[in-house]
């Protein structure tokens, strides 16, 4: 696709081109018919010749009066050009035709309606939120992964001589010193195994984890960033039995 300045600068050529073709025309037509003029005089020259006087001030005026049709348009189109507003405003009904309103309206009301019917409805796209859900547009693979800088945080207040996380190791590894401080269910899992298969899969999965997968590990985590909120040093015992 040509640039908007080479077809500025193409439009600016064709038009110079089209007004030298004009005045070249109009130039050797008037030439053409004063010598025919001079021709056919009784005496073949340019002294009372009342005929290439015609022929002259006919081309003469109609030069003038293009020339001042040119001008005046111009003057005009600028004048228009400076009438309208260069500050953005809203147009009222009663300062548009009423074709025009109906017009706009009409293509408003069809806009809305295309860009509703155009919103995702019951669309499930791998490893992201589904609409209407409370991680709608979401990817389950970075709020999974994002969860562990809070959680290692929140292990550092309760456990300060907690290790340095490494790139790749486990979450139940690195979060082993925790694990009594978590509660377990009827199979004596904790959180923390849920959490680590939860990470494990959005860590080297080649698929992008499942809605159920995503929803698990979410609540893992924030089992255990409930636990460490209630065991850290700084909390108060009425925060500690409200969130209890």
């Amino acid at each position: 696709m040509l640039s908007p300045k080479l077809l500025r600068t193409l439009s600016e050529a064709s038009y110079a081109l089209v007004v030298l073709l004009t005045v070249s025309t109009a130039g050797l037509s008037c030439a053409a018919v004063l010598s025919q003029a001079v021709r056919t005089s009784p005496g073949r020259d340019w002294i009372n010749n009342f005929n290439a006087l015609v022929i002259g001030a006919s081309y003469l005026v109609v030069l003038v009066v293009s020339l001042l049709l040119c001008v005046k348009r111009r003057v005009a189109i600028r004048l228009k050009l400076q009438r309208i507003s260069k500050t953005p405003r809203t147009l009222r009904q009663n300062e548009l035709p009423k074709s025009v309103h109906q017009y706009i309206t009409q293509e408003y009301y069809r806009t809305c309606l295309v860009s509703y019917e155009s919103l995702p409805n019951d669309i499930v796209h791998e490893g992201w939120g589904r609409p209407g859900t409370p991680y709608a547009g979401q990817r389950f693979r970075r709020v999974l992964l994002d969860t562990i800088p809070e959680i290692d945080t929140l292990a550092r207040l309760v456990i300060p001589l907690q290790p340095q996380m490494k790139p790749h190791a486990r979450m139940l590894h690195h979060f082993r010193f925790i694990v009594p401080l978590l509660q377990h269910d009827e199979d004596k899992i904790s959180p923390l195994h849920y959490y680590d298969a939860a990470i494990q899969i959005a860590r080297i999965s080649e698929r992008e984890p499942t809605e159920e997968e995503f929803y698990i590990g979410m609540q893992a985590a924030e089992d255990i960033v409930r636990c460490l909120e209630m065991c850290r040093p700084d909390s108060t015992p009425d925060a500690t039995s409200g969130e209890s």
